[in-house]
């Protein structure tokens, strides 16, 4: 057999996908890809075909041996892969939109992943990874399944306790903190540590050492953030981050500052829509660039996405698994005992080091005793949503629904599980068994 290595995208027909070609291209000589299979579904042939053909004249323009394949037939792509990656969204930017509005009306954040938004994707997400996961464990059981499919905690939760295939979740908000703060203080990333503390989307930045000095104090004390595109800046209270113990995801002023917060979203809803209907713009304009025959590299406007990075995030932890390179990430892994106040098989955004074993979750110096209760909450309401995803049970979903700390009543939260449920009929069978 060939020497190299078959990696399989699982949601190929993604505009994010020059991104990852662009890093196997760039990391050839440590990642020898010579197969890439970009999958996608029926619904997504025409953005399949689009993109393909520019991954295409991208691979051809570097000269590398490797073969682009576009595929509608998943279990072909799967088999025999050494890596699988999905990045899918199921029921599309449609789906997306209802996450957003429904709640907004009923006076509760309305976001992709955190809220009843997410658990709406989390609900339609994971059932579909699971039928993924089932071809994996037949046809590529050595295989990595590397998920950036958000909510990617709870989607690799779900994989890790209901499935026997290797995954590891991950997000770009780690790289892209380390990239904000190389920039602002003329470091190279190699002198730059971060320890990160909780959950996927919901996490502290407890220590922050650059060239081995402590620059977390001065950034609390600056109300320096680090924002990604999907979630806009909003100023935090001066005594409350001084005094928080770490630097906080972009995703907890949802939790910290939820009247703002909402104020912001609803205002938006009235003048330009949700931030859906902003990324479908970004995303029809990308793939008009696409199809220009004489594009043959990534186009810089790709940034405008949330998910800058991540394809670099993608294609690092891939490197350092098949070359067992034993470099620290920040990846979402089952918590074991890193966090003592959270079941073993939790999923957590921890540093790990990475082995060609998988990764080993480090332990962590500091949780401050504020993020504890915050976590917990929000842990609970991800494996209530886990098992009702894998159910199909109303009464877990309503506890689910009901747990979430941005839910304000059992009332709001019942009213927005049968309504959201309903707009979501098509993709969660489950739940309307007759």
């Amino acid at each position: 057999m060939a020497q190299g290595l078959k990696v399989a995208v699982i949601g190929g027909g993604s505009s994010y996908t020059p991104e990852i070609v662009e890093g196997f291209i760039k990391r050839y000589d440590q990642l020898p890809i010579r197969e890439l299979w970009l999958v996608d579904i029926e619904a997504g042939r025409h953005k399949l075909e689009i993109v393909g053909a520019l991954a295409q004249r991208m691979v051809q323009r570097s000269g590398l041996p490797i073969s682009v394949h576009l595929t509608l037939n998943r279990r072909e792509a799967i088999e025999g892969a050494d890596f699988v990656s999905t990045q899918m969204r199921v029921g599309l930017l449609e789906a997306r939109k209802w996450d957003e509005h429904i709640p907004n009306q009923y006076g509760v954040i309305g976001q992709e992943t955190t809220g009843p938004g997410g658990m709406m994707k989390a609900l339609r997400t994971i059932p579909a990874l699971l039928d993924i996961c089932r071809d994996i464990e037949e046809l590529a059981p050595n295989a990595w399944l590397l998920n950036f499919t958000n909510p990617a905690g709870m989607v690799t939760e779900a994989i890790r306790r209901y499935s026997k295939v290797r995954s590891i979740g991950l997000c770009n908000a780690p790289i892209g903190l380390t990239k904000w703060l190389s920039a602002k203080y003329e470091a190279p990333a190699s002198r730059i540590y971060t320890e990160f503390v909780g959950l996927n989307h919901l996490h502290w930045v407890t220590r922050i050492e650059v060239e081995g000095v402590d620059r977390l104090p001065e950034l609390l004390d600056k109300r320096e953030e680090y924002s990604g595109k999907n979630v806009p800046p909003s100023e935090w209270d001066p005594d409350f981050l001084r005094s928080l113990g770490g630097l906080p995801s972009y995703y907890l002023k949802y939790f910290y500052m939820t009247d703002v917060m909402l104020q912001e979203q609803l205002e938006s809803l009235k003048s330009g829509g949700t931030r859906a209907e902003v990324v479908k713009k970004v995303e029809d304009e990308l793939f008009e660039l696409y199809k220009d025959p004489d594009l043959q590299e990534k186009p810089k406007q790709l940034e405008k996405r949330g998910g800058a990075f991540y394809s670099e995030a993608a294609v690092n932890l891939m490197e350092s698994l098949y070359g067992d390179k034993r470099d620290i990430q920040t990846l979402n892994v089952p918590n074991g005992n890193t966090l003592d106040f959270l079941p073993p098989d939790a999923c957590i955004e921890v540093n790990c080091v990475v082995t060609g074993q998988g990764p080993l979750a480090l332990p962590v110096t500091k949780v401050p005793e504020q993020a504890k209760g915050l976590i917990h909450a929000v842990k609970t309401y991800e494996r209530l949503t886990i098992r009702a995803a894998v159910e199909g049970d109303r009464d877990l979903a309503l506890q689910a629904m009901a747990s979430h700390p941005l839910v304000p009543s059992v009332g709001v939260a019942k009213k927005l599980l049968g309504e959201m449920l309903e707009k979501n009929r098509p993709y969660l069978p489950a739940f309307f068994k007759s």
